[in-house]
């Protein structure tokens, strides 16, 4: 299974944006989904992660009331919707898809397949 995360851009403080990540050669059903972000110079972070059947959420701190979440297995997709973006979101975005069971945690290193990442620039 492949990962392709689309969506990203310019946005100004305040607007919205949608993150899109599709899989191919495979479905994800059975994978546990999470989005993460990482600015210049800094680490890759966590942002959310969904259940493998969609039906689980977690959230950043960080992100927590503005981002949702969420995975439609029947088309092998999964968004982020980004509301009130704020200048210290701005980052690469990565899809991430784990298999190690129903509900992954925040630590990328329990994730086993990536996206290439997507820029998402906020603009105060």
């Amino acid at each position: 299974v492949q990962l392709q995360a689309s969506g990203g851009g310019l946005v100004q403080a305040g607007g919205s944006l949608r993150l899109s990540c599709a899989a191919s050669g495979g479905t994800f059903n059975s994978y546990s989904m999470g989005w993460f972000r990482q600015a210049p110079g800094k680490e890759r972070v966590f942002v959310a992660v969904i259940s493998y059947d969609g039906t689980s959420t977690y959230y950043a701190d960080s992100v927590k009331g503005r981002f949702t979440i969420s995975k439609d297995n029947a088309k092998n997709t999964m968004d982020l919707r980004m509301n009130s973006l704020k200048s210290e979101d701005t980052a690469v975005y990565y899809c991430a898809a784990s298999g190690s069971g129903y509900f992954s945690g925040t630590s990328p290193n329990l994730y086993d397949l990536w996206g290439q990442g997507t820029q998402v620039t906020v603009s105060s």
